[in-house]
């Protein structure tokens, strides 16, 4: 069980989940979050989440919240943010704790491209492990790349 926000009834975890919800739902939006908390908890920005949370409990109805984890939402309309595993073109890591790989990159699938955005892209791909590869080597770099003739053929 859980807590129905006062001003829209989107349901929260607890009374903490709930004091967060309406200050950033109010700090972000203003409206009537906002003020329903200048009505109903003045001094609402300065509080800690405990305190508003005692507050704002006393104004909120019990809500069914359902917890969702991340072993239940697979396959279920949720994007497939694992990247593949051994064997597929995504760059593999094998240290501890991260053995996955990075082929569905947020972003990566925007459709076909032209060749003109291709080339950008492996331009931009092959600054990119140059740059890495000069870190690497511990060139001391702050990761600027001076590359004289990406420059010049800036403005063409």
């Amino acid at each position: 069980m859980g807590y129905a926000c006062p001003v829209c009834e989107t349901p929260q975890r607890d009374g903490e989940h709930l004091a967060h919800h309406l200050a950033f739902t109010a700090m972000l939006h203003g409206g009537d979050h906002e003020a329903w908390l200048d009505e109903h908890a003045p001094e609402w920005a300065g509080r800690e989440p405990e305190a508003l949370a005692a507050e704002v409990t006393e104004y909120a109805d019990d809500a069914e919240y359902h917890e969702v984890f991340e072993d239940t939402v697979h396959d279920r309309g949720r994007p497939d943010v694992d990247g593949g595993g051994p064997g597929t073109d995504g760059n593999t890591h094998d240290h501890a704790g991260h053995d996955h790989t990075h082929t569905n990159v947020a972003g990566s699938d925007q459709g076909p491209i032209d060749d003109e955005t291709r080339a950008v892209l492996e331009e931009a791909r092959g600054l990119t492990r140059r740059m890495m590869t000069d870190d690497e080597d511990g060139d001391g770099g702050d990761g600027n790349v001076n590359n004289d003739e990406f420059d010049a053929g800036a403005g063409s």
